[in-house]
């Protein structure tokens, strides 16, 4: 099946990236107001399934991924990967050096997707989520200069 990215159109969208972010994330969903601030892409399925999310915020020469999201039913199908691979090609055509991620330490899946890619971890922050207390794992990619 057909999959495409699409940059989401806010304030239009606000409410469904809302309700995705809710039901992919539970317990660290972001509020409206934060969502203002990122540029945000869907990952769309045939011609209207919106099965996955990503957040960007632009610092300097570096890509901040705020979110990187799949609904449940949809993960480990290969989307995450798909849309890991774009967001990498997305930064190096915006000329970007670097990426940086976080994610819970639990998050075994997203830590190894991201190393997969090339990712290395570069710091734990303690106490960053709440709701179940966890530290994150915060993941940095230098991106090559291509010939």
């Amino acid at each position: 099946m057909r999959t495409e990215f699409r940059k989401a159109v806010i304030p239009d969208e606000l409410r469904t990236l809302c309700a995705f972010d809710r039901k992919v994330f539970p317990a660290d969903y972001f509020p409206p107001s934060e969502w203002k601030g990122y540029e945000s892409y869907w990952l769309i399925l045939g011609a209207r399934k919106k099965i996955g999310c990503c957040a960007f915020e632009k610092q300097g020469d570096t890509l901040y991924i705020a979110t990187t999201g799949i609904l449940p039913a949809f993960q480990r199908l290969g989307f995450g990967g798909l849309m890991k691979a774009w967001q990498i090609a997305w930064a190096r055509r915006n000329k970007f050096k670097r990426l940086i991620a976080h994610t819970r330490k639990s998050n075994a899946a997203m830590i190894a997707l991201n190393k997969k890619f090339g990712f290395r971890q570069v710091k734990s922050i303690p106490g960053y989520y709440e709701d179940p207390p966890e530290p994150a794992i915060v993941m940095e990619m230098k991106l090559e200069e291509e010939s």
